[in-house]
C-alpha cells in the first residue's frame, strides 16, 4: 500500500479527460491543469468542503477535441476558459500586436502546457514545481506552489526570465475567479487599497461606476447613485464593471472575500513591489450576448503589475504600467492564498499568510 502523507500531490482526471495534479494539506486543496495554462481549478477549503473558485456554465473543454472555428484570440480563449484561476502572462486584456506577432487575449501563459515536477511531499508539507517556455514570446515561466500541515495556506513563488537578446516588455497577473456557492450577496470585500480607478472604455448594462473615474474605496457614484462597492450584489442585482485598485497602503497588498452567513472567507495577500494593482471584475447576470448571455454570476480580484486590461500594447502607450525585462533579466513574485473563519470580515492579512479578523 502507498503511504499517505497529511500533505500530499497525486495526478487525477478530472470530466471529458482533463488531466490534473492535485496538491493538498490538511485544510487546503488545489488542483491544478498542467495542459491548460496550469490554471487553478479547483481551491477547496477543506473544514468547509467548498470550493470557491467560479466553474463556466459550458465546462472544461475535451483535450483535443473538435476543431478550433474562433476567428480571433478572445473568443477562443473564453471557448476554452472552464473558470478558475489563470496566469496572465506576458499580455492582459485585449489582443495586441507587438514586435511582429498576436499576443493572444489574456496572454500566452495561461493556453499552453506547463511541465510538472513534485519537489516535495511528506507529513510537513508538499510542493510542485511549474514551468514552461512560451513561443510566441521570448519568456521563460516558472511557479512552485507549496502547502504545509496544520496552515490553510497556498503559497505561489514565481519568476519569469528574458531569454532573448533584446528588452522585452510585458505585463503581468493572476486571475482568480469567485462563484457560488462561496459567491454571495452576504459577501463582503476589505482591502488595504485606497482609490479604484474604473476602466475608461468598459460601459456594460449595470455598471455602476464612470468610465476613467477615480473613487475613495469602497463608495463609488455614478448618476446621482451611490454604490458601496465592498458589498457583493447578490444574483438578482444585476451588474458588470471592470476597474482597478491602486494605493495600497504599505508594502503589501492583500484583500479577503468573507461569506458573512456562511462564516468564513478567502484572501490574497502579495508585495506590492510585485503587483502594484488588482483587476476588480463582476460580472452579475447583466451583460447581454456573447459570452454570458446574462446568466453569469461571477467575480474576480487580480493581482497585477499593469492597467488597463486592454492589452499591453494599450497599457504602454495609455499609462506606462507595463514592465521590462532586459536582456536575462529576472523577475520574481510571491502570492499567499489563505482561507479563514469570520462571519465580519477582516482586519489585515499578514505577507506571511497570518489574517487579522475583525472582532
Amino acid at each position: 500500500m502507498t503511504e499517505r502523507h497529511p500533505c500530499s500531490v497525486k495526478e487525477v482526471m478530472l470530466p471529458r479527460g482533463n488531466r490534473a495534479i492535485a496538491i493538498e494539506s490538511d485544510l487546503i486543496a488545489a488542483t491544478v491543469l498542467p495542459d491548460k495554462g496550469a490554471d487553478i481549478y479547483e481551491l477547496i477549503y477543506k473544514p468547509r468542503a467548498l470550493d470557491v473558485l467560479w466553474k463556466s456554465p459550458w465546462g472544461l473543454r475535451r483535450p483535443g477535441a473538435g476543431v478550433e472555428t474562433a476567428a480571433n484570440s478572445q473568443v477562443a480563449w473564453l471557448e476554452a476558459y472552464g473558470g478558475g484561476w489563470q496566469e496572465i502572462f506576458p499580455s492582459g486584456g485585449g489582443p495586441c500586436v507587438y514586435k511582429g506577432v498576436e499576443l493572444n487575449f489574456h496572454g500566452e501563459a495561461s493556453v499552453i502546457a506547463w511541465e510538472v515536477e513534485v519537489v516535495q511531499e511528506d507529513d510537513a508539507a508538499a510542493e510542485v514545481r511549474f514551468h514552461t517556455r512560451l513561443a510566441r514570446s521570448p519568456f521563460r515561466i516558472e511557479r512552485t506552489m507549496r502547502v504545509t500541515k496544520g496552515a490553510p495556506v497556498l503559497t505561489l513563488r514565481e519568476r519569469i526570465i528574458n531569454e532573448a537578446g533584446e528588452p522585452m516588455d510585458y505585463m503581468w497577473g493572476h486571475h482568480p475567479a469567485f462563484g457560488a456557492p462561496f459567491l454571495s450577496g452576504a459577501c463582503r470585500i476589505d482591502t488595504n487599497a485606497r482609490t479604484l480607478i474604473a476602466d475608461d472604455l468598459y460601459e456594460p448594462p449595470g455598471n455602476p461606476v464612470t468610465p476613467g473615474a477615480r473613487y475613495a474605496w469602497p463608495m463609488a457614484e455614478r448618476d446621482g447613485a451611490t454604490t458601496d462597492l465592498s458589498r457583493v450584489p447578490g444574483p438578482d442585482e444585476k451588474r458588470a464593471l471592470l476597474a482597478y485598485f491602486a494605493d495600497y497602503e504599505g508594502d503589501t497588498a492583500w484583500y479577503g472575500i468573507t461569506n458573512t452567513e456562511l462564516g468564513f472567507g478567502v484572501g490574497l495577500v502579495w508585495p506590492v513591489s510585485a503587483f502594484p494593482h488588482a483587476w476588480f471584475w463582476q460580472e452579475m447576470n447583466a451583460s447581454p450576448g456573447f459570452p454570458w448571455y446574462k446568466g453569469v454570476y461571477v467575480m474576480a480580484i487580480e493581482p497585477g503589475t499593469t492597467i488597463p486590461g486592454q492589452g499591453l500594447v494599450a497599457a504602454m502607450e495609455k499609462t506606462g504600467t507595463h514592465r521590462t525585462l532586459a536582456p536575462g533579466e529576472s523577475a520574481e513574485a510571491e502570492l499567499r492564498v489563505v482561507f479563514y473563519e469570520s462571519a465580519k470580515g477582516i482586519e489585515r492579512i499578514e505577507k506571511d499568510g497570518t489574517v487579522v479578523t475583525k472582532a
